[in-house]
């Protein structure tokens, strides 16, 4: 992929929290106005040009990958040259706090609970809800609390531009913050940058590892050919069909599952409407709603005429799947669960 987004660079943040800090910090919230975002938009706080659609989208796993520490694993003090600069980390932190659920699946892969989460809705992923028990809420990805935030004096805070570009400067008033491109299809990238940020690089590579001999395992328990895969995800006031350059496109492609025809795109998503749901179709359907199904046109479409007549609805291929997981999931603990569901549904016993 050709390069096309270049770091700005950044002042170093303070490493403790103080009044002028905290005066600044709420000056930009006002300035602001922490506008919410819906998913993926770039709306709000974040950058418009990662997000879907934007000039720099698609080369956010090649740029993400360029990013990372100045000194060899596990070495402190270390710079960390991240979407937004650069951040001096003294020692290794300690105190964590995590801006999306991305971030908050990969600090816990490493075996570190944060102090400090948010999540889109305010709500963590039910998949990490035994794993998070204790650790403050800060506000949704979209609305943060910057004083919920300052409260808990992290030594570390950790994000991405698409989400809070516009509060880089009062978060890094608050503690050295470090911030990824964009969550999503770069997920493993990402995770090696939280890695890094962490000192804990030997362990990231060692969890990419196991993650990839399962998808080697996935994909040597298949028999009789690799089925074609159709993802679908009904959303309020929309019905997207997911692409290559998606979490679960990217580990589809780790397991060797070819996609459904007019799927097979380097994008997010496409959208369809009710009356073009056959382009949906493929040997195989996974399909979720983000929120609840009744705010979506889930029920109507799985219900209907034309989606009954798709092949493999009438096959027996269509199941509904995790959305928290298939499509929030973002880090290693969610795409180990994404395996172990194609597994029990594609392997034959």
């Amino acid at each position: 992929m050709s390069s096309g987004w270049v770091g700005r660079p950044s002042r170093r943040p303070s490493s403790r929290w103080t009044c002028w800090g905290l005066a600044v910090a709420l000056a930009a919230v006002l300035a602001t106005g922490c506008a919410a975002q819906q998913p993926d938009t770039g709306s709000g706080t974040g950058d418009k040009e990662v997000a879907t659609g934007g000039r720099l989208f698609s080369t956010a796993d090649a740029e993400t990958a360029k990013l990372g520490a100045d000194v060899g694993p596990g070495v402190f003090p270390r710079t960390i040259t991240h979407a937004r600069g650069t951040t001096r980390l003294e020692a290794k932190p300690t105190r964590v706090v995590v801006l999306d659920s991305g971030e908050l699946d990969a600090v816990l892969s490493l075996g570190i609970t944060p102090v400090g989460m948010a999540n889109p809705n305010g709500q963590p992923p039910s998949y990490l809800a035994d794993k998070i028990a204790g650790v403050t809420k800060v506000g949704d990805t979209n609305n943060l609390d910057l004083e919920a935030v300052a409260a808990l004096h992290p030594d570390l805070i950790l994000g991405s531009k698409l989400r809070v570009d516009q509060l880089y400067d009062p978060l890094s008033a608050i503690a050295p913050t470090v911030l990824s491109i964009r969550p999503g299809f770069p997920w493993k990238e990402d995770f090696l940058l939280v890695a890094a940020s962490l000192g804990e690089e030997t362990k990231a590579t060692q969890v990419l590892n196991d993650y990839q001999k399962r998808a080697d395992a996935v994909k040597a328990s298949l028999s009789g050919g690799a089925p074609t895969i159709s993802l679908v995800r009904f959303m309020p006031g929309r019905i997207r069909l997911y692409g290559n350059l998606s979490f679960i496109g990217v580990i589809l492609k780790d397991v060797g599952l070819p996609r459904a025809p007019g799927q097979d795109f380097d994008e997010l998503a496409q959208e369809v409407s009710t009356e073009t749901i056959n382009r949906a179709d493929g040997d195989w359907i996974f399909y979720s709603s983000y929120g609840a199904p009744e705010s979506t046109d889930q029920n109507a479409v799985v219900n209907g005429g034309l989606w009954s007549r798709l092949g493999a609805v009438q096959a027996g291929h269509a199941r509904p799947v995790d959305d928290e997981v298939w499509f929030l999931g973002l880090g290693p603990i969610g795409a180990m669960i994404v395996l172990d569901d194609l597994q029990k549904i594609l392997a034959t016993p």
